[in-house]
């Protein structure tokens, strides 16, 4: 595995993270509110204290799963580029790459492959605007670095 100081350049989501976490938060306070309310007033329906601890419970984990969008992460150096979307991380070996692109009306950048197959970077989201831009030039720079036999778009 490749050491943290290998990497010549990390990048992160900038807007989207702020987001995910005001959400996250947001989600967890309601459901426990709902969870105290849940014994207010008389419905018909006979509510316990574990439905209250349920429905906390239920809060806490939809924001853990919100939480997931807030993991991208974009790592180029030596080694490759090593992309970490919601799920896992996976590392590009440069000969690999064929390019990186951002196509328009995208959401996010891709890492080109051969055989037409690419994988998508949330770490570089069009939200971001100018960010996004120094994002990709910077790739761009370092594939360039790395594979130069390559023409970058």
């Amino acid at each position: 595995m490749t050491e943290p100081g290998e990497w010549d350049v990390e990048l992160r989501p900038h807007r989207t993270p702020i987001f995910v976490y005001v959400t996250a938060v947001v989600i967890v306070v309601v459901h426990i509110a709902i969870g105290f309310l849940l014994k207010v007033g008389s419905t018909g329906v006979v509510f316990h204290t574990s439905d209250q601890v349920a429905m906390a419970l239920l809060g806490v984990v939809l924001a853990g799963v919100i939480l997931l969008f807030a993991r991208p992460r974009l790592r180029v150096g030596a080694a490759g580029i090593s992309v970490r979307n919601l799920l896992g991380d996976r590392l590009i070996e440069w000969p690999d790459v064929a390019g990186v692109s951002f196509p328009t009306g995208n959401r996010w950048a891709r890492i080109d492959l051969p055989d037409d197959e690419y994988i998508p970077v949330m770490a570089i989201q069009a939200v971001d605007k100018d960010r996004a831009v120094n994002a990709m030039d910077t790739v761009r720079s370092l594939l360039a670095r790395y594979r130069p036999d390559l023409h970058t778009r």
